[in-house]
């Protein structure tokens, strides 16, 4: 029955569906197997379900379970927002983890930025970077991700979204290849060379083609990837040229052997904005984490 649940079981719930079996929950929860255990029976006694099944050596949590644990994790985060609204919250002893939504390409630059100031001041934070599937607000309103880093688009009313930076696109060279002895290359000189896209849907054609048909030019491209970090690799093993993020290349370009410079068309900037769900404004950790965000990328405003 639904009165047989409380606080205390809903947290066993998050744990078990967060680390996919008894033993981790136990620990993640600092209780005994034994009474992780006895949780787990009651809670599927109350839900009328398995939650969790064997899955070959493992466990795997049910359809029921996982349409579930969104919810729960809402209520649990706003059950903590209650009990801590107006208080200050003590952040060298917060333990918690925080689910941000982030592409690879955002990703590479901006992660080891926030992971090391979240680290320094709060230990027992964990930072769970997923990867874009979809930019559905959905994620955001169930709980099942707090926050939300991307390029900006229009929000809905209950989205809140504050800018970060804004990003260009340059185009990247192995250091061998000889458009890495130009600081800005002609439209003339990139067609030359074969180009890798990338696009999460597949597609070989990009803003950089709509400039160079202004131009009466046409590109080669020789293969298309899903990431711009994967676009860099491909870039340093081959003679391919690629278009990525000015702040991958400056972080990571001198490392993978990598040469950049400047396009010389009109490609559009984008803006990478933070956004969050409205009912987590008031919620102490997570103004300090958005806080701290800021604060790691502050060099990286413009």
């Amino acid at each position: 029955m639904a009165d047989q649940l409380d606080l205390n079981l809903l947290r066993v719930f998050d744990a078990l569906l967060r680390e996919g079996g008894v033993t981790a929950a136990a620990e993640r929860l600092h209780l005994s197997i034994p009474a992780t255990s006895r949780a787990l029976g009651r809670l599927r006694r109350a839900m009328n379900d398995p939650i969790l099944v064997r899955a070959g050596r493992g466990m795997a949590p049910t359809p029921f379970a996982l349409r579930t644990a969104p919810r729960v994790r809402s209520l649990l985060e706003e059950a903590s927002a209650l009990i801590t609204a107006d208080r200050e919250v003590r952040i060298a002893e917060l333990a918690r983890t925080f689910t941000i939504r982030i592409n690879d390409g955002v990703a590479a630059t901006l992660a080891p930025a926030v992971v090391e100031a979240t680290a320094a001041v709060a230990p027992g934070v964990t930072l769970r970077f997923v990867a874009e599937g979809s930019e559905s607000a959905e994620a955001l309103r169930d709980g099942s991700v707090d926050l939300d880093i991307g390029v900006g688009d229009d929000a809905a009313p209950d989205i809140r979204t504050a800018a970060l930076y804004r990003e260009r696109l340059v185009g990247a060279v192995r250091t061998a290849s000889p458009l890495g002895r130009h600081r800005r290359p002609t439209l003339a000189q990139l067609c030359r060379h074969p180009h890798v896209s990338v696009s999460r849907r597949g597609r070989a054609r990009g803003p950089l083609d709509d400039a160079l048909e202004a131009q009466g030019l046409q590109r080669t491209v020789a293969a298309v990837v899903h990431t711009f970090p994967v676009a860099a690799f491909l870039a340093a093993s081959s003679g391919y040229v690629a278009l990525v993020p000015q702040r991958l290349a400056e972080q990571h370009g001198h490392a993978l052997g990598l040469r950049w410079f400047s396009i010389d068309a009109p490609l559009p900037e984008v803006e990478i904005q933070l956004s969050w769900h409205a009912r987590l404004d008031a919620d102490p950790a997570q103004r300090w984490l958005r806080d701290t965000i800021r604060a790691a990328l502050q060099p990286l405003a413009v």
